[in-house]
């Protein structure tokens, strides 16, 4: 492979892990807040705290085919990385973090955040929701900090 397509393909995974995280903390900083507290922007309440997280719930459920496209790129370019011995042990532990929290958001909490939420609201306020949606936010939480250290590890070896 010639230098020239590696450094493209550098280029287009750091794009890749900085649009995804931005769209994350986008999601998380600016959205939720903004939905969640909607009524001190129209002056009363209009939605129900079930009904705005229906609302949360599709912008994350958006993202996630974001994060499952950045997964795929991700492992693409760091088993290319691999072969061409470019890899480091910092590297392949940010790429490990990135594909394992990132198909556990997409495959497991949302999917079970979405049949919770079709069970109706009375079970969004049980426990197990509460438990369930904290655990998601701390698996994208790591996820956001591993595609953090991913994109700063090939940001340097991109400007060498």
């Amino acid at each position: 492979m010639t230098k020239k397509i590696f450094k493209l393909m550098t280029y287009t995974v750091i794009i890749s892990l900085g649009t995804v995280l931005g769209a994350g903390l986008l999601a998380g900083i600016v959205v939720a807040p903004t939905i969640f507290h909607s009524e001190l922007l129209l002056g009363s309440e209009l939605l129900s705290r079930f009904q705005e997280g229906l609302l949360m719930t599709q912008v994350f459920e958006r993202l996630a085919y974001a994060i499952n496209f950045l997964v795929v790129v991700v492992i693409l370019y760091e088993v290319i990385k691999y072969k061409a011995f470019e890899s480091d042990r910092w590297s392949l532990l940010a790429t490990f973090l990135v594909v394992s929290t990132g198909l556990l958001f997409t495959s497991y909490y949302m999917p079970q955040i979405l049949e919770m939420q079709s069970m109706g609201e009375s079970i969004t306020g049980s426990k197990l929701f509460e438990n369930t949606h904290f655990a998601s936010e701390l698996d994208f939480k790591i996820f956001a900090f591993s595609a953090l250290a991913l994109l700063i590890l090939n940001l340097k070896k991109a400007l060498k």
